[in-house]
C-alpha cells in the first residue's frame, strides 16, 4: 500500500503534468520523490541545492496550487535536499517552500549573475562571462580536416552547426567513432568556427575527465554551486569523450542539470564518444535518452582515397615533398587511425633527417613496421576480392552472384585476373570462390581484361591502380 503522501505527490504530479511541456516535467518532476506528510505539510527531497532553487524560481506558483488544491488552503510545501559537503560527504537540509512571488513563468531563462564572485574552474578565481577561455586550438579548423565517404555527415553536421549555434535539430551534436578517426579535431573545428563568426558567443572545449576533476575540486571547496554557474554561462560547450562518464553517478549528475539548462535555453552541445549514445554503458538512462535528442554522427575508417588527401594536406600544410611511391606504401598499410597515419609520416622525415638518409621505399618499410604488426603478407583472393570492390565500390558478395550488370561483371573478371596472377590457386580454385563457375570461365575473364587493356586506356589505368595497390599489399 502507498503511504498517504505517495498518493497526494502522485495526485500533484496530474495536475502539474497539464501545465508543463513533457521535457520540463521529466526533468524538474519525477526525479522529486515524496518523503512525509504530517500536519498538512508535503515534504519533497529533491537531488541538490541547484534543483531546489530551480524550482523555487520557475515552479513556485504552480506548486504551491497543486498542494493546495490536494490538501486545502492551510497545506505547505518542504523540501529536503542533498547538499554536498567537503570530502565527498552527504548531509540532508529541509528548506521551506517560500512561495516568494519569484519568475512564475516555467519557459523562462533561469537568471544568473555575473560578477566576481563565480570561481573559474579553469583557473581565474574572479571572472566576467567575456573573460572565459575556450581552451581551444586554433590549428583545428574546417580547412585543414579532410573531408571523404567516412566521415562525411559529420563533417556537414559539424559546419550547419557552426553556422547556426543552437539552432539546428543538431543538438546535442554527438560524433561518435573509434581512436584517431578526428573527432576531437571536428568538435574544435566547431568551436573555432563559431568563435570566428560569432565572436559574442562563449565557447567552452573541455574533456569529461577535465570536467570530472574540475568537479571533484569543487565538491572539496564547497563550491559546487560556483561550479554550476560557471558552466551555465556557457553559449557554446563541446564535451570530448563522454564515454569516460561513465559509472561516475554524481559527475554524470551535475552534467545532466548543466545539459538541461543549456539545453533549455537555445545553447549548442557538442559531445563526443568512442561509440553510439546506444552502446555506452555506465551512464544513466535519462542522460543517454538527452544525447539521443538532436544527431549523432559517426566517423569510420578513412578509405584509401581519404588517407591518400590526408598526407597530400598534411605535406602540404608542412612544405615537404615525399616520393610518390612511398605515400602510397603509407597510405595502404596504415588503415585504422589518422593519428598513426600522420605519425608515422612524422617518424618517416624524423629518421631521415636525424641519420642523413634519403626517404625512399626502404625506409618506410622499416619505419611502417612500427605501426602495423606485419608488413609482409601473402596476397589471397580474399584480399584482392576486398581491394577490386573497394575501388568500384560494390560489396564482395556480389561478385559471386549471377547479376549481368556491367560494373559487378568487371570487377569480377578483373578479380579473377588478379587472382591468376597474384596467387598460386588453380582455376578451379578461383572460380569456386566467385560462386562456383568453372575454370573455363576464369580463363575467359583473364582473356577478356587483357583485349580490354589493349583498347581501352581508362581500363587500363584501373588494371594498374589494381596492381599497384596489390603490390602494395605485399611489402
Amino acid at each position: 500500500m502507498p503511504n498517504q503522501y505517495e498518493i497526494v505527490w502522485k495526485a500533484c504530479l496530474e495536475i502539474i503534468k497539464d501545465n508543463v511541456n513533457e521535457k520540463s516535467f521529466t526533468t524538474w518532476f519525477e526525479p522529486i520523490k515524496p518523503v512525509a506528510l504530517e500536519n498538512n505539510v508535503l515534504t519533497i527531497q529533491v537531488p541538490s541545492q541547484f534543483f531546489y532553487e530551480w524550482l523555487e524560481e520557475h515552479y513556485v506558483t504552480l506548486l504551491r496550487k497543486s498542494i493546495k488544491r490536494e490538501l486545502g488552503p492551510d497545506a505547505r510545501l518542504e523540501y529536503r535536499i542533498i547538499v554536498e559537503k567537503s570530502g565527498g560527504k552527504q548531509s540532508i537540509v529541509n528548506y521551506p517552500n517560500y512561495n516568494s512571488g519569484m519568475n512564475e513563468n516555467p519557459e523562462s531563462f533561469m537568471p544568473i549573475t555575473v560578477g566576481n564572485t563565480i570561481k573559474n574552474p579553469f583557473v581565474i578565481p574572479g571572472i566576467k562571462k567575456i573573460n572565459i577561455d575556450s581552451q581551444l586550438n586554433p590549428i583545428y579548423n574546417f580547412e585543414s580536416f579532410v573531408e571523404g565517404d567516412c566521415n562525411r555527415l559529420a563533417r556537414a553536421a559539424g559546419y550547419a552547426v557552426a553556422q547556426k549555434p543552437g539552432g539546428t535539430a543538431f543538438n546535442p551534436l554527438v560524433i561518435y567513432g573509434s581512436v584517431g578517426l578526428g573527432k576531437t579535431h571536428m568538435g574544435q573545428a566547431i568551436g573555432n568556427e563559431i568563435k570566428q563568426a560569432f565572436p559574442n558567443k562563449t565557447v567552452l572545449y573541455v574533456s569529461s575527465e577535465k570536467f570530472t576533476n574540475q568537479f571533484i575540486e569543487a565538491l572539496k571547496g564547497n563550491n559546487v554551486n560556483d561550479f554550476i554557474h560557471f558552466y551555465q554561462l556557457i553559449d557554446v560547450l563541446i564535451v570530448d569523450d563522454i564515454q569516460f562518464f561513465a559509472n561516475k553517478d554524481r559527475t554524470q549528475d551535475i552534467f545532466f542539470h548543466i545539459f538541461n539548462h543549456l539545453h533549455q535555453n537555445g545553447k549548442q552541445i557538442v559531445l563526443t564518444s568512442d561509440r553510439a549514445p546506444k552502446d555506452l554503458e555506465g551512464l544513466e538512462e535519462r542522460l543517454l535518452s538527452r544525447f539521443k535528442w538532436g544527431l549523432s554522427a559517426d566517423m569510420q575508417m578513412p578509405d584509401y582515397e581519404t588517407r591518400m588527401a590526408i598526407l597530400g594536406k598534411k605535406m602540404y600544410t608542412d612544405g615537404i615533398e615525399l616520393p610518390q611511391e612511398v605515400v602510397e606504401f603509407v597510405a595502404y598499410n596504415i588503415t585504422t587511425s589518422i593519428r598513426e597515419l600522420e605519425g608515422a609520416m612524422i617518424s618517416l622525415l624524423a629518421q631521415a633527417s636525424l641519420n642523413k638518409k634519403e626517404i625512399d621505399l626502404e625506409l618506410a618499410k622499416k619505419i611502417i613496421k612500427n605501426f602495423v604488426k606485419t608488413t609482409s603478407r601473402e596476397v589471397s583472393i580474399e584480399l584482392i576480392q576486398k581491394t577490386v570492390c573497394d575501388f568500384f565500390n560494390v560489396p564482395v558478395e556480389k561478385l559471386k552472384e549471377t547479376t549481368r550488370k556491367r560494373q559487378i561483371v568487371q570487377a569480377r573478371q578483373l578479380s579473377m585476373f588478379l587472382a591468376k596472377n597474384y596467387t598460386k590457386n588453380s582455376l578451379k580454385v578461383i572460380g569456386k570462390h566467385f560462386g562456383g563457375r568453372d575454370h573455363s570461365t576464369v580463363i575467359h575473364s583473364c582473356q577478356t581484361v587483357l583485349d580490354l587493356m589493349d583498347v581501352d586506356k581508362e581500363f587500363r589505368e584501373n588494371v594498374e591502380e589494381l596492381q599497384k595497390r596489390i603490390q602494395l599489399s605485399k611489402l
